[in-house]
């Protein structure tokens, strides 16, 4: 048995630093690269990470964390223990092992098989693919995927420690599959998933690995259906087993994104585990409690979800206050994986020198780690230089011009309740109608269409100089003018100019809006293969001129049906950027939200009637802890009203929702204020229109999955909009996909909309049968 390292990180972004590995993934789906190739890209990424990783210090053995994934780390854990739902059955491979073709189609679908659910991990923009979990489920551990990883980097000369889901939070994620029945849970499987983890732990260990992390954030979290003490008794009894293993490695178990509930932590104290990784960026450092003496604490002081430079006094003083629980050991780590910031600040030339002096980035974070890890090994003396650099560049961020702008912080100041309250909701129906004169459930889609090769082609050639801006414009305009003529052969009702001028739905509002910086490589995993570059909002907040206004208008003017207004809200702009954390999010989200609110009444002057204000993210920020819900929602939602409240009663204010359980944020919904609510519900397995019932505005259930490749038919499509006519009534119902087709090709989007809105004649002709 070996002693835990004094430095490590919980996790390292596995996609590249050029999205190597979603260039490789994607080339294998479009049957470029066959299955061979695709795993010996992945290895070589894999090797140049770990190369890359004991370069910058990590180089004790188990301080590396292994925790690469082909899509998704809790789809993984799901099919390690062999809980790959029956309609994939026929993608395992000829032995029964499941591997990447069955992989694939439980995260993308096949066919008439919808893929698993997809949904926000905790309270980060990255989406797990959501495990389906019965009672006749059956668990066979398939350690392969992660033991060969160990043994790979072993043969390589380096010494990782594979990073796995917990059983705990794996099933507290989980789904029950369908007809398991209204009182089962998956968490009521536990006593049957841990012989499969003991499986795995004992493979772990014949391949050479000498300490294991299992990540617990269920222990963290507030907001699952089951509530933090059956998470600490499950927690207990789950580690119980695995600790008293004899065939297994050792146990570092990490409770990132907050801090554990009371009982949660002594819980864990209480078990056989080795090591317990706490987030203290977020949670703090917990109560002393007996058992602890016994334990090595990862103390996460390093903050691995923000870009900026940390403050190496305070995350001393952390170290310092863990060391007051008298453990066996105190270690320096991040409070969470890396995974959720880009690699290196070295790898972005266009920002501002003064600027990336205050960033800190996944290669960075790493070096702070080192720094605290040195000074724990000889004392903070040999490091006092680095504390002197993190402090002067504190003081320089906090001191530069922009930081704050006192025009801006005038206006905030100045706003008063009724900058937030909008016109009765009766009158604004009223007008609305008469304005707009739609048939019963109006069709429309979210906003952005695929772009196309030919797309991204213009504006990477508009970048680099080689395409003039008249020219890249009028590649714009014609696919404008495409998608128009599209929607209204297809018959839509509601139109959309389809966003090719934008290269990301927040890139596109932060290259407008003072404030912001953005980045040229600073891609961070959203999902799968996707990958977004979150802007750096790091001062005051303010709009120049005019952002959308001059698209908007011209995609009006080829087509007599109304054409939305597309916005970014300013949830979702501070949820999807980097924020600073200088000042609190609410004053932060007021800001965008005045800047917004400048956006509308210049849509409105120039004539657009609908405007919608996408806030995708307002459940992905709920709080994990339910104490700080309150707040949260008092500053998000009112920063949507002010943005909007400034409306016409005929303006139709629409919103945009997708990918988070939103049951428990019904009341914020329906709190914002918005005339029409698009959601997504199709990749949910329409869970949300339980939870509809009653809703009083207009309400979108997205009825075709856009984040999986199937085409979904007229029928399936015609039973989804039933349920929603019942479940809310027909004069609220709108017709739409679940989010944005930005990443479906024109192919699947024709079938896809032509099926939505053949569906869509068949239930008015129903309801006027009815009639």
């Amino acid at each position: 048995m070996t002693d835990f390292p004094l430095g490590t990180i919980l996790g390292y972004p596995r996609i590249g630093r050029r999205r190597e590995l979603k260039r490789a993934v994607e080339a294998h789906w479009a049957g470029k690269i066959d299955e061979s190739e695709l795993r010996e890209r992945a290895a070589e990424l894999r090797r140049t990470a770990r190369a890359r990783l004991v370069e910058l210090g990590l180089d004790e053995a188990s301080a590396i964390p292994e925790s690469f994934s082909f899509y998704d780390q809790v789809l993984d854990a799901a099919l390690a223990v062999g809980a790959l739902p029956e309609r994939f059955a026929g993608h395992r491979e000829q032995d029964g092992s499941i591997g990447l073709a069955a992989e694939f189609a439980a995260a993308r679908g096949d066919g008439e098989n919808a893929p698993l659910e997809m949904t926000k991990w905790f309270d980060t923009n990255y989406h797990y693919l959501v495990p389906e979990i019965g009672p006749d489920t059956v668990f066979a551990a398939q350690p392969a995927r992660y033991a060969d990883l160990v043994a790979e980097a072993a043969a390589d000369g380096v010494a990782t420690r594979p990073v796995v889901v917990g059983p705990v939070t794996l099933l507290a994620l989980a789904k029950a599959a369908d007809g398991a029945g209204a009182a089962f849970r998956p968490l009521d499987r536990l006593a049957d998933l841990l012989p499969a983890y003991l499986e795995i732990l004992s493979a772990l260990r014949a391949a050479g690995a000498e300490w294991v992390q299992l990540d617990e954030p269920a222990l963290v979290s507030e907001t699952l259906e089951v509530s933090p003490a059956e998470v600490a008794r499950a927690v207990a009894e789950a580690y119980a087993v695995l600790g008293a293993s004899e065939h297994r490695p050792q146990l570092l178990v990490a409770a990132p994104y907050g801090a554990p509930s009371i009982a949660g932590w002594e819980a864990l104290v209480g078990t056989p585990v080795e090591a317990i990784g706490l987030d203290l960026v977020r949670g703090g450092v917990p109560a002393v409690v007996d058992g602890v003496e016994e334990k090595t604490i990862v103390a996460g002081v390093v903050d691995a979800r923000n870009i900026w430079r940390g403050d190496l006094d305070r995350a001393w003083a952390l170290l310092e206050q863990t060391s007051g629980l008298k453990p066996a050991r105190v270690a320096v780590g991040t409070s969470n994986s890396l995974q959720h910031v880009p690699h290196d600040v070295a790898d972005e030339p266009d920002l501002d020198p003064r600027l990336k002096a205050w960033l800190a980035f996944a290669d960075q974070k790493i070096g702070e780690v080192s720094v605290l890890a040195r000074g724990l090994r000889e004392g903070r003396p040999a490091v006092e230089a680095a504390f002197r650099d993190a402090a002067v560049a504190l003081a320089d961020r906090r001191s530069a011009p922009g930081v704050h702008d006192d025009r801006v912080r005038a206006r905030t100041r100045a706003l008063a309740p009724a900058d937030f309250e909008r016109g009765p909701v009766d009158q604004r129906v009223s007008a609305q109608r008469d304005a707009l004169a739609l048939p019963p459930l109006p069709t429309t889609t979210i906003g952005s269409f695929p772009q196309t090769g030919d797309i991204r082609r213009a504006r990477a050639a508009h970048d680099r100089g080689e395409l003039t801006t008249p020219a890249y414009e009028q590649v714009l305009r014609d696919e404008v003018e495409r998608v128009i003529r599209l929607q209204e052969e297809l018959g839509l009702d509601v139109l959309v100019h389809g966003e090719p001028e934008r290269n990301d739905m927040v890139q596109y509002f932060a290259e407008n809006l003072d404030g912001f910086a953005v980045t040229r490589n600073g891609w961070v995993q959203s999902y799968g293969s996707r990958a977004t570059r979150p802007s750096i909002l790091w001062g005051d907040v303010s709009r120049p001129a005019p952002i959308t206004v001059r698209w908007a208008t011209y995609a009006q003017s080829l087509t007599s049906k109304p054409v939305k207004g597309m916005l970014t809200g300013p949830v979702t702009i501070l949820a999807w950027s980097f924020v600073r954390d200088d000042q609190p999010l609410g004053e932060t989200a007021r800001q965008v939200a005045l800047a917004l609110r400048d956006e509308i009444a210049d849509l409105e002057q120039a004539g657009i009637g609908v405007i919608q204000v996408d806030e995708p993210a307002l459940r992905e920020l709920l709080p994990l802890c339910a104490r700080a819900r309150g707040a949260y929602l008092e500053w998000s939602v009112g920063s949507f009203r002010l943005a909007t409240a400034n409306a016409r009663p005929a303006t139709q204010i629409h919103t945009h929702l997708c990918y988070s359980e939103f049951g428990t944020v019904v009341e914020a919904i329906a709190a914002l204020d918005a005339d029409v609510t698009s959601i997504e519900a199709a990749r949910s397995r329409d869970e949300l229109f339980e939870a509809l019932a009653g809703y009083e505005r207009g309400i979108g259930p997205g009825v075709w999955d856009i984040h999986s490749p199937r085409v979904p038919s007229a029928a399936e499509i015609g039973g989804r909009i039933d349920r929603a006519v019942a479940a809310v009534g027909v004069d609220r119902v709108w017709v739409n996909p679940d989010c944005g087709l930005k990443t479906r090709q024109y192919d699947e989007t024709v079938a896809s909309l032509a099926n939505l809105v053949a569906a869509t004649g068949d239930a008015r002709e129903a309801l006027l049968a009815r009639a």
